[in-house]
């Protein structure tokens, strides 16, 4: 009878390894869990491939084991776990655990020694044994009835495996460790001898220990280098040799109180799943888990129960705790249209064929006024069999009053989206009081991502119904007006009724703090209105102009590429690491910077950039070619191809919550990320064109965050030179150099400017040592020298790293939050990443707030004066503005104060202003 093998994994081995391999993920609180969630990935996969078998997972326990007490110095060089991985080791197994794992700790022993007794014991019986570990030493455990597997790298080592890879077979591993002993484990072997060695002396006396040391006189026989002497070397440490092989020994007759048929692993534990997965902020794995038990049949009890109970009426339209209804009926929209009238408050949603608000068709609007009831109105559903809609005409014109009713409040999630598909039917929505995403994305930006389905199964315990459930995936997935009634009703009804509860949960946590509720109120929810009519403006792009820089371009890249054969001395692909890590490392001899989590040489950026620096001629050829190549595939290539073809302008998409820190970012295309200092960047630049009669004005802050930072610290030496409207750099020059103001060389400026901005960025001496060209004792007396004028700067940093490590954020003047959940980490390096942001987050949040309270009132003020001007952009700290030619010194002068009165500081907020016919003139 044949049984599926034993599968037995080495837990610790696991532990250790994907801790160091894998990136340091921490949950919002500051909880380390990569170690956890690597060793768990590797579980799940693995009892994929082992479905029906025994299996069990085998961790070192607490204490002490025999070993210690052979010898004292066993182990005793390998460092103390870290904090780090040590608070992971409790989660972990309880995952295991209630993943309904068997898991193993066996005291005074090792795992090495609970699997080696359990692989025996099986092989003896006639069973197959799987052994998933890392170590090495396990390969005395192989035979044919036992196999090693190494998950993180896909190694599998049978009898013949072993013998390939270490040269003896797995009856010799033994000998092999005793002879060269283990480091990690302070196994101490004997002194001298090496990988080589050992395996040079087992395989020329054909046997282990017993046999060699029977006939020491056959070594300096042997083709080893110090063959002569190391027969009397192996004599002396003889004891050390044995005691060696006694430590490297697995032992194999550990008494367990378990039998094979025990391992069979049980059904998972998902409440425990759900609470753990939850606490560890495994997001995914949690909706996996609520997904299995919805689609499970109804448990009949518990934790589980309930969150079943909470979340599958969603699924059904009739169930009595949640009411969801799709109107098919003229009555019944009547119905709905009073109880719209009456409402309060009412949160909408649209439902539409695609993500591109400009040309996605509307396909049905969704409703809700009170908790756990909603309606959709399906007006474009296209599949075959539908059943009779109403009119989409009949229904808007119905709506339309309600929805352009400024006093009537509404509440949508990702409002913006929904402002724009409706203006494309006439229908101006004014009254957006609320936006779900933007009151998350204001109460902690960093704690979740502000998605609908992140937000209900965060804040609601809910998970939704996910569109790739009633659309399908991929290729084949249905657009929404494809989708048959019975699934897209449900679906879109609840998306209107979760996003009301979680308005009702979010505001009251933002009203707890009045700031938070301010912010909203004040800067983002104005700002959603006038990121409509920016994204639904667009900008006019030269196609033309585009595709000859595009040419121009490919022409370049095909000279690098040329450059770059000729320095390699043969072609190879410039896109493949592995091609060009032989090239770079192993022919031309580069120094090895920096290693990928596998041990190659990498070759990131950073990593090329570095030896682009040092003069080495093939890197910088590789750093100009990424660059330009970056250049074309993302801009002069792609741009003319986002042409609408409606409008025939681009229309980008602004992002409010995305940016930690409460900057904008856009996509589709993304304009925040074209180069400004390079001839390259410019001419893309040149390509955003003014229309026949009209000019491109630019409305830029003048070093913002500068002026910013002396706000915050007070210092008198900052504050004079922005009042007196000095050149900052300059000024800062002649502090740190001691050189009179007109003294200041072009070098020197350069270098304070680069103090100035890194400081803000937390800059340490190194990094500024690296940018200005001077060593890193020189660079850390200017900063000494800097902070010595400028003491008010340093006060700030001291006083907001411990006001944030005291409270776990930092705010900016308007009172928008930024959550630091590492601000206290034991990691330093967590640690110091967290003080920076703290540094830097209050100026670039501030300057963030500034430019969207300008946004407000200069759309405010180009919509009460009429005048012939609109934004069309808004990158970083500049607005370009698109203005009649008769108009560009009105707008000139009026745009100045709108935008520096923005805040009050106690230095002034400067705007410079361009005027051109393309972007880069205007800037």
């Amino acid at each position: 009878m044949s049984h599926a093998p034993l599968v037995l994994v080495d837990g610790s081995s696991y532990l250790y390894r994907a801790f160091h391999a894998l990136p340091l993920l921490t949950t919002s609180k500051g909880l380390p869990t990569g170690a956890v969630k690597g060793v768990l990935n590797m579980l799940k996969s693995l009892r994929k491939q082992y479905p029906d078998s025994p299996f069990a997972v085998v961790f070192d326990a607490k204490g002490g084991t025999f070993r210690d007490a052979m010898f004292a110095e066993y182990k005793a060089n390998r460092p103390s776990m870290p904090d780090e991985l040590r608070v992971q080791i409790e989660p972990l197994h309880a995952s295991v655990r209630a993943l309904g794992l068997p898991l193993l700790c066996v005291d005074g022993v090792e795992a090495d020694d609970v699997i080696g007794t359990l692989a025996r014991r099986c092989a003896a019986s006639g069973r197959d044994v799987v052994i998933s570990t890392g170590d090495k030493d396990m390969a005395q455990l192989v035979c044919p009835h036992v196999t090693l597997v190494n998950t993180m790298t896909g190694s599998v080592y049978d009898v013949d495996g072993v013998k390939a890879k270490f040269g003896v077979g797995p009856e010799l591993i033994i000998d092999y460790l005793a002879l060269m002993g283990d480091k990690v484990d302070n196994i101490p072997g004997v002194p001298g001898v090496g990988e080589k060695t050992a395996l040079g002396l087992l395989v020329g006396v054909g046997g282990g220990l017993d046999v060699l040391y029977a006939d020491l006189d056959k070594v300096a026989e042997l083709p080893i280098r110090g063959a002569k002497t190391l027969a009397a070397k192996l004599a002396e440490h003889r004891e050390m040799a044995y005691l060696s092989y006694q430590l490297a020994t697995i032992k194999l007759d550990v008494e367990l109180n378990v039998e094979i048929d025990q391992l069979h692993p049980g059904a998972p534990d998902n409440a425990a799943l759900l609470e753990l997965y939850r606490e560890l902020e495994f997001k995914s794995w949690v909706e996996e888990v609520q997904r299995q038990v919805l689609a499970a049949p109804a448990p009949t009890g518990g934790l589980f129960d309930q969150a079943a109970a909470a979340a599958e009426p969603a699924r059904e339209s009739g169930d009595s705790a949640k009411h969801y209804e799709t109107i098919l009926d003229p009555a019944r929209f009547d119905a709905w249209l009073e109880k719209l009238k009456s409402a309060e408050l009412i949160a909408f949603d649209t439902e539409t064929t695609g993500l591109d608000a400009q040309q996605a068709e509307l396909v049905g609007l969704s409703f809700a006024v009170q908790a756990h009831e909603a309606a959709y109105v399906p007006l474009a559903h296209a599949y075959m069999g539908v059943p009779q809609q109403l009119d989409r005409e009949t229904v808007l014109n119905a709506l339309k009053p309600l929805l352009e009713d400024p006093h009537k409040a509404k509440l949508g999630q990702h409002a913006k989206y929904d402002i724009n598909v409706l203006a494309r039917y006439g229908i101006a929505l004014q009254g957006v009081a609320f936006d779900s995403m933007l009151e998350s994305y204001v109460l902690d930006s960093t704690a979740t991502r502000h998605n609908m389905d992140s937000l209900a199964l965060k804040y609601l315990d809910e998970t939704t119904i996910a569109f790739e459930d009633i659309a399908g995936k991929g290729a084949k997935q249905l657009r929404f007006d494809q989708i048959a009634l019975e699934q897209a009703g449900p679906y879109a009804a609840e998306d209107a009724d979760l996003t009301l509860r979680l308005h009702q949960t979010l505001w009251a946590k933002l009203q707890a703090t009045p700031s938070l509720a301010k912010v909203l109120s004040e800067i983002e929810m104005p700002l959603v209105p006038v990121l409509a009519r920016i994204e639904r403006q667009g900008a006019l792009v030269d196609a033309k102009l585009l595709g000859e820089h595009s040419r121009e371009l490919g022409d370049k890249l095909v000279a690098l590429e040329r450059e770059a054969f000729a320095i390699a001395g043969e072609e190879f692909n410039l896109g493949s690491p592995k091609q060009l890590g032989v090239i770079l490392y192993d022919k031309l001899g580069l120094p090895v910077l920096s290693k990928t989590a596998k041990g190659q040489p990498s070759t990131a950026e950073n990593v090329l950039a570095e030896l682009a620096e040092q003069d080495f001629p093939l890197p910088k050829v590789l750093m100009q070619y990424r660059t330009l190549s970056k250049l074309k595939s993302t801009y002069t290539d792609r741009l003319p191809e986002q042409i609408n073809p409606r409008t025939g302008r681009i229309h980008t998409s602004y992002h409010q919550a995305v940016a930690a820190t409460g900057r904008l970012s856009s996509t589709d295309p993304n304009l925040q990320n074209i180069p400004i200092r390079t001839v390259e960047g410019r001419r893309i630049r040149q390509a955003f064109i003014a229309p026949p009669g009209y000019r491109l004005l630019s409305a830029d802050y003048s070093q913002i965050e500068l002026r910013i930072m002396a706000h915050l610290a007070k210092d008198a030496g900052l504050l004079d030179a922005f009042r007196h409207d000095r050149d900052v750099h300059r000024a800062t020059a002649a502090e740190v150099f001691g050189v009179a103001l007109d003294q200041v060389s072009h070098d020197q400026r350069r270098s304070a400017k680069a103090i100035n901005f890194g400081l803000i960025y937390g800059m340490s001496a190194f990094g500024l040592a690296k940018q200005i060209g001077v060593d890193r004792k020189q660079a850390q007396a200017y900063i000494d020298r800097y902070f010595a004028r400028y003491p008010g700067v340093l006060a700030y940093m001291e006083r907001t790293r411990e006001q944030a490590a005291q409270q776990g954020f930092v705010e900016t003047l308007f009172g928008r939050r930024l959550y630091l959940p590492e601000i206290n980490s034991k990691n330093q390096a967590l640690r110091k990443g967290a003080e920076r942001t703290a540094i830097n987050a209050p100026m670039q949040g501030t300057a963030a707030d500034i430019i969207k309270r300008a946004m407000v009132a200069v759309d405010a003020w180009l919509g009460e004066s009429g005048l012939d001007a609109k934004v069309i952009l808004q990158v970083h700290d500049e607005l370009v503005l698109e203005v009649r030619e008769d108009l560009v010194e009105q707008v000139r002068e009026q745009i100045r104060p709108r935008m520096s009165g923005a805040a009050e500081l106690e230095v002034p907020l400067l705007v410079e202003v361009g005027v051109g016919a393309n972007w880069d003139e205007a800037h």
